[in-house]
């Protein structure tokens, strides 16, 4: 039942995955986008938190050992675009696809032919397409018998035959969901062969053909074709690329929300230089949790209850490209939000859509107000300045993208969840083998290089931006392009 979107922005959970998930070298890039490109104004700010909602309630291929460049679009403002996004081509002969990059799930799914339920067109200004698994020449069915099927469930499942197709079931914090079943197709990505250079070279991966789509997920408002889940599990991208022998499990994303689009890579990152920036990742968690230490709001500590940042086995700090704004618990959300607008005693708060806190302002806002930096374990921190916590509704008229957050983990821990709001401006790099995670302030309109283990050659890689808004200006795709920044 669907709660209203409202209702469904202030719903939090982790997804219940009922799925079977499935000596290295090479670096892989992939071109993002963001997911509401080309639509403006505040009339998506709901169905933009709703979305977050339900990220937080969700919570291979074959290729030659060099990089390879997936562009990238969108634009990070909540105002704005809300999501980056990747194209993939996807089977014999080769289909574009439009999926949503999220480090916050793992299963990548696309919607298929069959399902009755699934959007035809999308807001966002992509053209979607069905997957039909018998109009590609290469696809293949994966059974429940299979070695992809058996390890997701830790062995065979009562009743299993061969001839019966691996099915997977995604219900989301808002009650969406996602069911389908498993194939195997062959995908296309650009490999990088040269600095500033690629060329086609495809390889296979197994990935979640969507059935049966329900709640927000069936809905044009935000339609994509899918979800590329970049998360730890086995069934994960780059989990079936590093169990295939051809990438470490390393990679890096910058997400801009100035010129929109970035840069999404698997491999290693050599320029530039993150090894001192590094935070280890909290063992034993489904995402990408660090340690949070302290908060500093325009450089003085937020006072906070000492227990606060205790996270012992839980969850702690979740970092998540799938979500747009930032989530703070309550005990943290008050005394930040208390000390950021005390720099500005004459402000008259409104509340647009019941939820966002909003203001008029005048001047140049990172004039007005403070930088807010999260620290964490080994000496690590974050900035998020003004103009990126804070996002322009209208002209003079400001909100903040920092929200209060009641999700909990399942042994009661508080969670604070930190989006797009935060990560974009950044180079963040995921060290997968070493258990870590790391960034730096870039311009993610530029380039960043990359090594290439099988060569050793260290080779540039740039920003992309595929332009949904110039494709369908009238929200009617009949053909797509690609823009690239270099």
């Amino acid at each position: 039942m669907d709660p209203g979107p409202i209702s469904r922005s202030v719903l939090f959970g982790f997804l219940i995955l009922v799925s079977l998930i499935l000596h290295v070298s090479g670096n892989f890039v992939f071109p993002v986008s963001h997911k509401f490109q080309g639509r403006r104004g505040w009339s998506s700010l709901s169905e933009l938190k709703a979305h977050d909602a339900r990220r937080h309630g969700r919570n291979l291929l074959s290729v030659s050992s060099s990089a390879v460049d997936l562009e990238l679009g969108g634009n990070g403002h909540p105002s704005e675009t809300g999501l980056y996004f990747a194209k993939l081509g996807i089977g014999t002969p080769a289909k574009d696809y439009y999926v949503q990059v999220d480090t916050g799930s793992d299963i990548f799914w696309i919607n298929c032919i069959e399902c009755a339920s699934c959007p035809k067109k999308s807001d966002i200004g992509v053209k979607l397409t069905l997957y039909d698994p018998k109009g590609s020449s290469s696809s293949e069915s994966i059974s429940c018998d299979q070695d992809f099927c058996t390890a997701q469930y830790d062995g065979q499942l009562p009743g299993c035959k061969p001839d019966l197709l691996c099915q997977y079931n995604v219900v989301y914090g808002d009650g969406s969901s996602t069911s389908g079943y498993f194939v195997k197709d062959v995908f296309e990505f650009d490999r990088v062969s040269g600095s500033h250079q690629t060329s086609v070279t495809n390889g296979s991966i197994v990935f979640g053909c969507g059935a049966k789509q329900s709640g927000q997920l069936g809905k044009s408002s935000e339609a994509l074709d899918g979800i590329l889940g970049f998360g730890q599990a086995n069934s994960s991208m780059i989990s079936q690329l590093a169990a295939a022998g051809k990438v470490k499990r390393q990679f890096a994303h910058c997400l801009d929300n100035v010129n929109g689009g970035g840069i999404f890579a698997i491999g290693e990152v050599v320029e530039p230089k993150l090894k001192l920036n590094m935070t280890p990742l909290v063992p034993k968690t489904a995402h990408y949790n660090v340690v949070m230490e302290a908060i500093e709001v325009g450089g003085d500590v937020v006072d906070l209850p000492s227990d606060t940042f205790d996270s012992g086995d839980k969850e702690g700090t979740i970092i998540d490209s799938g979500t747009t704004l930032a989530y703070l618990p309550q005990v943290i959300y008050e005394p930040v939000m208390k000390m950021i607008m005390s720099k500005q005693p004459n402000l008259k708060f409104h509340t647009v859509e019941d939820q966002f806190t909003c203001f008029q302002y005048l001047e140049d806002v990172d004039d007005g107000f403070p930088v807010v930096k999260f620290h964490f374990k080994n000496s690590v921190s974050l900035s998020v300045y003004p103009h990126e916590y804070l996002f322009q509704l209208k002209e003079y008229v400001w909100c903040s993208g920092w929200q209060s957050n009641g999700m909990k983990t399942k042994d009661g821990g508080s969670i604070t969840l930190l989006g797009d709001l935060v990560l974009s401006n950044k180079l963040v790099f995921y060290d997968l083998d070493n258990q870590s995670i790391g960034w730096i302030d870039y311009n993610c309109s530029s380039s960043i290089r990359v090594k290439d283990d099988n060569s050793g050659a260290i080779y540039g890689v740039d920003a992309h931006n595929i332009s949904s808004a110039s494709v369908c200006e009238d929200k009617l795709c009949s053909d797509t392009s690609v823009q690239s920044c270099s």
